[in-house]
């Protein structure tokens, strides 16, 4: 039996992975007023993010999302932090643009107090984005690929 991990959610994670530790060197260059290389860097952070984006969105519209396989008893639970994470993602994409913008249009003022927030909620995602692909498709073998609404809710 065949158990090899499929291969846009392990590379749409492994980019959201990259992003968070951009994002993690990014703050420790600013911290070290190394101010453009805190740029590139930052600049590196948010493409691997938004190729995680197109990816996980690519896959939702064209193939749909997998549904936790996981034990019964636990998929609850499963689906609680689900929400976390989506709803903590959601958040931390919209700070994460608003952020970059800000910087961007060298508001440092509004990028400054934005920056450190803004990375602890990607930190996060990113954590929480791993765990969710671990119990999808590590721990338990994922359930039914359907449409998003089937694959979280379960009808």
């Amino acid at each position: 039996m065949d158990h090899s991990l499929p291969i846009l959610p392990t590379l749409s994670t492994g980019f959201i992975v990259l992003s968070a530790i951009f994002v993690a060197i990014g703050w420790y260059l600013v911290r070290q007023r190394k101010i453009e290389a805190h740029k590139k860097t930052m600049f590196w952070a948010a493409v691997f993010a938004l190729l995680f984006f197109l990816i996980y969105l690519s896959r939702t519209i064209f193939i749909g999302n997998t549904s936790f396989g996981g034990p019964d008893n636990i998929k609850i639970y499963y689906t609680i932090f689900l929400f976390f994470h989506i709803v903590l993602a959601t958040v931390g994409a919209i700070f994460g643009i608003v952020t970059l913008l800000s910087g961007f249009k060298n508001n440092l003022v509004k990028h400054k107090k934005l920056g450190p927030i803004t990375s602890v909620i990607w930190f996060f995602t990113a954590t929480t984005g791993v765990a969710v692909y671990l119990l999808l498709y590590v721990f338990y073998r994922g359930g039914e690929t359907t449409s998003i609404i089937k694959a979280i809710l379960g009808f």
